[in-house]
C-alpha cells in the first residue's frame, strides 16, 4: 500500500463549499471526495456526478414485492387452505384480488425499502465495525472538507483554495486502500 499526498481544505458554509467547487472544477482540478456534515443541494452536479440508478433498482426492488405478495397470497388463501370468509368463497385468485390490494402495497413498499437501504450500504461499502473513513470529527459537526490529489501544483492548489473562501488548507499524506 502506497500513500499519495492530498490537499484538505475546510469551509464552514455550504453556499462558500458549493461556490469554491465550481470554482476548482472551472480550473480543471479533480476533487477525489467531499465530506459534508448534512446533505448540500446541488453538489453532485457541480462536482459533475452522474446521477444515481438507486430509482431503478427501487422499482425492481418493489416488483419483487410485488410478485411475492401476489405468489404468496395465491398459495396461501388459494391453493393451499381456502377459506370462506364473510361469504366470500376463494375459488379463484382474481375474485379475491380486492381483497389483496393492501398486502399487495403493503410487500411492495417493504421490498423497495430495505432492498433500496441495503443496496445503498453496500455499494457505499458501509458495513457493521467498519472504521470510519473521515479526515477531520469536525465534518460531522460543523464544518465541509474537500479533498484533491497534488500532482506538482501543490503551492497553485493552495492558493486557489485559499482564495474560493478555505478557512484552513492542509496537506497531508493519505494512505491507498
Amino acid at each position: 500500500m502506497g500513500s499519495s499526498k492530498v490537499i484538505h481544505a475546510l469551509y464552514t458554509d455550504d453556499d462558500v463549499l458549493l461556490s469554491a467547487v465550481k470554482t476548482v472544477k472551472a480550473e480543471k482540478h479533480h476533487i477525489e471526495e467531499i465530506f459534508t456534515p448534512f446533505p448540500v443541494h446541488g453538489l453532485d452536479k457541480a462536482m459533475g456526478l452522474e446521477p444515481t440508478r438507486i430509482a431503478i433498482a427501487a422499482f425492481m426492488y418493489g416488483c419483487v414485492g410485488l410478485i411475492v405478495a401476489t405468489t404468496m397470497m395465491n398459495y396461501i388463501m388459494i391453493e393451499d387452505w381456502p377459506q370462506d370468509i364473510g361469504g366470500k368463497p376463494s375459488f379463484s385468485y382474481l375474485e379475491n384480488m380486492p381483497a389483496f390490494v393492501p398486502i399487495m402495497f403493503e410487500l411492495t413498499v417493504f421490498f423497495a425499502a430495505h432492498l433500496m437501504v441495503i443496496t445503498f450500504y453496500l455499494r457505499s461499502r458501509m458495513w457493521p465495525f467498519k472504521n470510519a473513513e473521515n479526515p477531520d470529527p469536525r465534518t460531522t459537526d460543523d464544518h465541509f472538507l474537500m479533498e484533491i490529489p497534488v500532482h506538482d501544483n501543490e503551492k497553485e492548489l493552495k492558493a486557489l483554495l485559499t482564495k474560493t473562501g478555505a478557512v484552513e488548507v492542509h496537506t497531508v499524506e493519505k494512505e491507498a486502500h
